[in-house]
């Protein structure tokens, strides 16, 4: 059967698309139209709700005008502009607007910010950073890298290198001198935790133990994200990150949070280092920073780490990194006019005000069938389903397939459905979302 077209629509074969099961999708394409805030149309005229925003990026709803307005200005002003050895205001004014709500707060001193253009790009820029600053202080034998099972740090060489998911690292050669600590998932003890896992803190002690099966003076960073997005929302356990960051002070090791889902308002707070109240050495970011209209990334950078490289003849590149859309003035102005929405309306602070009845609404599917944990932080959550025997990941594709055919657009990684809708959702939405879900998931038992 001919399943690329409808008389006039255009051919599906071309188009490789990413992560994704291209025979099955061209088969049954599921296809978006436009947006407007909360909703998604699809192309056969059917209202989709957002319970993604997007791909984890869209935080302040579809269709922004103020930002759609910057965009053109911009375009019709300069629309590139090299920023190898040249500069242009936007870059300069976007780096000081982040600078002043950077993870941490002023004291936390994340006020250096190096732009990049995905959040893939970001964390191969801030293990170069950190390796860059650890010879620069005269630590060059520090070039190993910590990462953790089960992370996802975008599909540059280096994110799945330090990246712990199987099938973004089987198939490629990976970057030497690479480690991982063990994941934090602990279903047993921790399984429909309300707020943060009570077990496994001392799984950041594995960070000792590599450093005693390696040496101190070989590792140079250790990346996490603080709570691991991509995999299906597992939550860092009460105390784990603290512990973390101390063993990491102790050891001379620098800590990287990887922010691509968490920064930028989706836990409640601006960002995850503020959620938790502990400070990285540099945080990579992508998504909400410009709410998903422009591909962006931005790495904020400890001045100490960005102020070790600043030494020697000035004439001299102090690092040699950087991408042609480094700071690309099209971003920025997208950027600029996303912080502007975020202020205005409160955005990066909102999620705390939902958070109650966000975490309610999910853990009230507990009971449904085959639900086995619920768990949830800010405006995220993951809902966990036993697979089918033999067949892992069919029961929570169903799932979302059944939502979307019912108007909710959901995320699955495995036979975990993921939600993180946009920091503008009403209560209401919340509750529909629940209910579709629901539905779904009882239909697919």
């Amino acid at each position: 059967m001919d399943h690329h077209h409808a008389a006039n629509a255009p051919g599906l074969d071309a188009y490789w698309m990413p992560f994704t099961a291209n025979r099955q999708f061209k088969a049954a394409p599921r296809m978006l139209a436009s947006a407007k805030g909360m909703h998604y149309t699809a192309t056969d005229g059917r209202s989709v709700l957002d319970g993604t925003a997007g791909l984890w990026c869209v935080n302040a709803g579809h269709g922004r005008q103020a930002i759609a307005s910057a965009v053109e200005r911009q375009l019709t002003t300069l629309d590139f502009a090299p920023s190898f050895q040249m500069g242009h205001q936007a870059a300069f004014d976007f780096a000081e607007r982040l600078a002043a709500i950077a993870p941490g707060g002023p004291e936390a001193g994340l006020d250096r910010v190096f732009f990049t253009g995905s959040g893939s790009e970001s964390v191969d820029t801030a293990l170069k950073i950190a390796l860059a600053y650890q010879r620069a202080i005269g630590q060059g034998t520090r070039t190993k890298l910590i990462g953790r099972e089960r992370g996802y740090h975008g599909v540059g060489f280096g994110g799945i290198s330090v990246g712990g998911l199987v099938n973004n690292r089987r198939v490629f050669p990976l970057l030497p001198g690479v480690d991982h600590l063990r994941h934090t998932h602990d279903l047993e003890r921790n399984a429909f935790s309300k707020g943060l896992p009570a077990h496994g803190a001392d799984l950041a002690d594995d960070l000792e133990r590599l450093v005693a099966l390696h040496g101190a003076e070989t590792i140079a960073a250790c990346i996490v994200e603080p709570v691991a997005g991509s995999t299906g929302v597992l939550l860092p356990p009460t105390g784990y990150l603290e512990r973390l960051r101390a063993i990491c002070d102790r050891h001379g090791i620098l800590l990287i949070f990887d922010e691509v889902i968490t920064g930028f308002g989706r836990l409640g707070t601006p960002f995850a280092a503020d959620y938790f109240g502990v400070v990285p050495d540099l945080v990579t970011t992508a998504k909400g920073l410009t709410n998903g209209t422009l591909p962006m990334g931005a790495v904020f950078c400890k001045r100490a780490v960005h102020d070790a490289l600043m030494h020697g003849p000035e004439a001299v590149i102090e690092l040699f990194h950087g991408y042609t859309y480094s700071g690309h003035p099209v971003a920025c102005a997208a950027g600029l006019a996303t912080l502007d929405i975020y202020a205005a309306e409160g955005l990066l602070t909102r999620g705390a005000d939902l958070a109650e009845d966000w975490a309610g609404a999910m853990h009230d599917l507990r009971g449904a069938q085959h639900v086995i944990d619920i768990r949830t932080i800010g405006l995220v959550a993951g809902i966990e389903l036993a697979p089918r025997p033999g067949a892992p990941g069919a029961r929570a594709y169903d799932v979302f397939v059944d939502c979307f055919e019912r108007g909710l657009l959901v995320r699955v990684t495995g036979d975990i459905v993921a939600l993180s809708p946009p920091l503008i959702v009403e209560r209401d939405q919340i509750d529909t979302m629940a209910s579709i879900l629901g539905d779904a998931i009882a239909r697919a038992a």
